[in-house]
């Protein structure tokens, strides 16, 4: 199994069919000229994102590469080893190894069955510093609280 969050960015758009297309945004007249607009889909796991909000091709490419990694980190898991490097929780939503942190708690919450005291104390932290992760990021949130739902677990709060 690949592990995407080693990928580079060229490696992850390699694996991507790239769509182009006139969208919605700035532009005016050149909006209804270019295609500037910019679908990314991941050929491995049919996961897409989407950015058009810029003018710029190559900006709405960085934009939606982003987005991917952030979608894939939430769903897709991979199998847990307690032998990794530890997941430092004290990272920027901006940073671009976020995503790759991201996908790690959800790996070992998912290892943990969801059980945010259990996976705390695997990845070696408290579990207000867990819980504060988590909410920092509305989708990551949500996600979390969906399978905890699944598994007839309280959602956090």
């Amino acid at each position: 199994m690949v592990d995407w969050r080693r990928l580079s960015d060229e490696q992850l758009l390699n694996q991507c069919r790239v769509e182009a297309f006139r969208g919605p945004g700035p532009g005016g007249q050149k909006r209804n000229k270019t295609s500037s607009a910019v679908r990314l889909t991941h050929t491995p796991t049919g996961i897409s994102a989407l950015a058009g909000e810029s003018r710029s091709q190559r900006q709405n490419r960085t934009l939606a590469l982003r987005r991917l990694r952030h979608r894939i980190a939430l769903l897709v898991r991979q199998p847990w080893n307690a032998d990794r490097a530890p997941i430092g929780l004290r990272i920027s939503r901006r940073s671009a190894d976020y995503p790759a942190v991201m996908g790690a708690v959800l790996d070992v919450l998912a290892a943990r069955d969801w059980s945010v005291r259990d996976s705390a104390a695997a990845i070696g932290t408290t579990t207000a510093q867990l819980v504060r992760f988590l909410r920092s990021d509305e989708k990551l949130w949500s996600e979390v609280n969906t399978h905890r739902r699944q598994r007839g677990l309280k959602p956090l709060v």
